[in-house]
């Protein structure tokens, strides 16, 4: 991590400019499937491979390009990966290529590299690619002589062109391969399947209409196993988990049972390709017979390769005719199929791609004859380098548990991350009979506090469910801590929170309001409803409010129970946590309307947009956004600049507007500087710029606090705010003495964060000297590691640490998916810990 009151680094720091890539020739590829953010790693190689002086090339069409040569093959410039960002697919082609994988094929393949002198490959596509390009580059020095005896190339060319190295980026919607927690392309996928997922819901609900969905993914779960979790699903099926043997009846049971509560939505998920365990395919039509009548809507998603415990696969239409003929529904099926491919690529593919793009290089330039092929993986907080053919290893592993039915070793192999959402997804898809539950005389409050951010219902969602599933009595508190003062409490049941993961803001209602004026009301509104434990939601008010409730423990003797704190705030600017619930929705709001802006510049050129971002103090917005976005500047707090900043950065914008990138973006944090305002900035570039480039300005203001929570955003609520309620649970156990729950322990309010590899309670009291109170951010910061990077894919000279870049490690070290997508060496939380 680093900020402004971290110790300085030791002089051992290695920088990226002293990795030379001079007289080195770089080419990219993007082959397989395609998926959304391929051209951000197309665009972080080209730009770090001409940064560091390397000659980079286009690949165009995959393996077949290769192999055909030619055009095809096309030196790179800076200005040809221009608007490439935000573009969907791969501008470069991917193409199937059977004359690669003969001998005959590879053969040519290697003549047009030699003959351009191209040594290094970074290969972006799925296992298949990836295991082409490591049987080409074995037989790299077979290939070179044979071509010398052909008389195609001549000694010299052997000798220059002795060793080719390669480098591997996963780009893949499936998430399916072992080594990486996620792959590029899936977060954009699951944006596809949630935004349609979300629209059929409201149809579904007007016409008492059943909806069975298929999913992508091939023979991996995962799509359909997160889009459960993030629309609240009632029934997935998926590769992984097949159904035990009278499923049919024990799902319309469920349908019944649910709707005969008066439930108006039920949501059932099915992979592409279920079975149940006999190998049955599992269709739509069972359903349709027990559906109950009360009951509105069920959704129905199938993944793709989903089967029975037979291997047999389980089909959307299966399905439907199971609900027609079972339940009575109306019953549609629809099948994503290709929209999940489509569309512009999330921030999170943006910022992932580009890291793992810039990473390549790296890897690349420090490859020596002995480096083995190697992909670039992402493992908790860490970008790492992985062998190539160990990963793919451990990717047919997961196959041959499949095929030998042995379905709970494929989960094990999928990894830790993939095992919490699958048990996340049960704790909270059925409501169990009480006579079911654990026996539990405890009382748990939930709230909000703080300003509203996306995915702070979807957390209330998975509180209470697990909470009620522990056995205990769940109560909501309105309006944050002002409303726990006036008493606005009241229980809060299984079905009251149906349907509010897609939900944005904060339906139990939040404020900024702080507790320490209303201790005693407070503490009387917790005796009087006989509060055992608080889980508090929120931003920086939340935490401090958790700070002031536990110091007034010797006091209140109310206030010695369980607390803990999940933080939920767009900014991310808690102490002890590298992210928070809500900050990726708003750096999704803030790329579309940067993506909108540079789209309206393109007519117009010569024009340079001045923006403002939301986060207090905190550039995290500003910073993460303006990667994702391809800003040129971004103004920040934590980062200090002055006039003669501002002068080099107008230099900077005018000598672009001489070359065919006629357009600018510049970012500003909102309290980055108080008297450098954004309309300052504005003036300055008008006035600086005149006669070259012309300026608008654009406030984006509460928007990033509104509208849908993204993916990331439903699912890291649902899975923080589970985890928060069992640590409530064990700890309430642990303080239960003489009849009743007392603890006054430090580590017993908490904050629950995320902290590179791993989700962590930290005592509030702790966190102290971590905070800067008067900013309210955190002293030392991850993200600003994300600058240089910045900085260097805008075509500023920077310093660039890579003393943590990831090194080559191997498989055994780092289990396949063991920890929560995040990317190490400041790559953007808001990419970790949800999937």
């Amino acid at each position: 991590m680093a900020g402004n009151a971290g110790p300085k680094r030791q002089d051992t720091r290695k920088f990226v400019e002293n990795l030379s890539g001079a007289g080195k020739c770089i080419a990219v590829l993007t082959s397989g499937g395609d998926a959304q953010g391929m051209n951000a790693a197309v665009r972080a190689v080209v730009r770090m491979g001409i940064y560091v002086g390397a000659k980079v090339y286009f690949i165009h069409e995959g393996y077949q390009g290769m192999v055909d040569g030619g055009d095809n093959i096309k030196e790179a410039t800076w200005e040809s990966v221009s608007s490439m960002l935000q573009v969907g697919g791969t501008v470069i082609g991917s193409a199937r290529c059977k004359e690669f994988r003969t001998h005959e094929g590879r053969l040519k393949a290697a003549r047009n590299l030699v003959q351009r002198g191209i040594t290094n490959l970074c290969v972006i596509g799925g296992d298949g690619s990836l295991t082409g390009a490591n049987l080409f580059r074995e037989e790299w020095s077979g290939l070179l002589n044979e071509l010398l005896e052909q008389g195609d190339i001549n000694e010299e060319a052997v000798n220059s062109n002795s060793v080719l190295h390669i480098v591997g980026m996963v780009g893949s919607i499936d998430n399916d391969f072992c080594g990486t927690d996620m792959t590029i392309g899936t977060d954009s996928a699951l944006h596809r399947i949630i935004e349609v997922v979300d629209a059929i819901m409201t149809t579904a609900q007007s016409h008492q209409r059943t909806f069975v969905l298929e999913v992508m993914g091939r023979h991996c779960g995962y799509l359909a196993l997160v889009s459960a979790l993030a629309c609240g699903a009632d029934w997935v099926f998926i590769p992984e988990m097949p159904p035990d043997d009278g499923w049919e009846d024990n799902m319309c049971q469920k349908l019944s049972e649910s709707r005969s509560r008066g439930s108006r939505l039920n949501i059932i998920i099915v992979a592409e390709g279920a079975t149940d365990r006999q190998g049955q395919h599992i269709t739509s039509s069972f359903v349709k017979d027990n559906r109950a009548d009360k009951k509105r809507l069920n959704i129905i998603i199938v993944a793709e390769g989903a089967i029975d415990s037979h291997n047999k696969a389980i089909t959307p239409d299966y399905i439907k005719d199971l609900v027609v003929r079972c339940l009575g529904f109306d019953t549609r099926v629809t099948i994503l199929g290709h929209v999940q491919r489509g569309g512009t690529p999330s921030a999170f593919d943006r910022i992932l791609a580009s890291r793992m793009g810039v990473e390549a290089v790296l890897a690349l330039l420090e490859a020596s004859t002995e480096t083995p092929a190697c992909v670039v993986s992402l493992v908790g907080n860490q970008a790492v380098r992985l062998p190539l053919m160990e990963c793919v290893q451990m990717t047919q592993e997961v196959q041959k548990a499949m095929d030998e039915k042995k379905f709970d070793e494929a989960v094990r192999l999928r990894g830790r991350s993939f095992e919490n959402n699958l048990s996340t997804y049960r704790l909270l898809s059925y409501r169990k009979l009480d006579s079911e539950l654990p026996n539990s005389s405890f009382n748990v409050a939930v709230m909000n506090v703080g300003a509203p951010a996306a995915g702070m219902n979807a957390a209330v969602r998975s509180a209470v469910r697990v909470g009620i599933t522990e056995g205990h009595k769940m109560f909501a508190v309105n309006d944050g801590f002002e409303g726990f003062a006036k008493g606005q409490i009241k229980e809060i049941k299984w079905g009251d929170v149906g349907g509010w993961t897609g939900q944005g803001g904060s339906l139990l209602g939040t404020k900024r309001t702080l507790p320490a004026k209303h201790l005693a009301k407070i503490a009387e509104q917790m005796r009087i409803h006989n509060i055992n434990a608080l889980l508090v939601i929120g931003g920086f008010e939340a935490y401090v409010g958790l700070l002031e409730l536990s110091s007034a423990r010797d006091e209140y003797p109310e206030f010695c129970v369980p607390m803990v704190m999940v933080p939920a705030t767009v900014s991310n600017n808690i102490p002890g946590s590298d992210l928070s619930i809500g900050s990726d929705t708003a750096l999704n709001a803030i790329t579309d309307t940067c993506d909108r802006i540079k789209q309206s510049a393109s007519g117009t050129k010569r024009r340079v947009f001045i923006i403002e971002t939301m986060g207090g103090y905190c550039g995290y917005l500003a910073t993460v956004g303006g990667l994702a976005a391809g800003a040129d500047t971004v103004y920040i707090y934590e980062e200090t600049f002055d006039i003669r900043d501002l002068q080099a950065n107008v230099e900077h914008l005018t000598q672009k507007m001489k070359t065919s990138i006629q357009r600018g973006l510049v970012l500003r944090n909102e309290n980055c500087n108080e008297n450098f305002t954004t309309d300052f900035i504005y003036q300055l570039y008008s006035e600086e710029g005149r006669g070259v480039f012309d300026c608008r300005k654009n406030i984006l203001g509460h928007m990033q606090q509104g509208g849908a929570p993204s993916p990331f955003d439903r699912n890291f609520g649902t899975k923080v705010a589970a985890k928060a309620m069992q640590w409530i649970t064990r700890t309430l156990k642990e303080s239960y003495k003489g009849g009743k729950v007392f603890t006054n322990a430090e580590d017993t309010a908490c904050l629950l964060g995320m902290r590179r590899r791993a989700m962590v309670f930290q005592p509030v009291a702790q966190l102290r000297e971590e905070t800067d109170f008067e900013h309210r951010i955190p002293k030392e910061q991850w993200w600003l590691k994300l600058r240089p990077l910045m900085k260097i894919l805008a075509k500023y000279k920077t310093s660039y640490d890579v003393s943590d870049a990831g090194q080559l490690e191997h498989v055994t070290r780092v289990r396949p998916k063991d920890f929560q997508p995040s990317v190490g060496n400041g790559f953007h939380q808001t990419f970790c810990c949800t999937f």
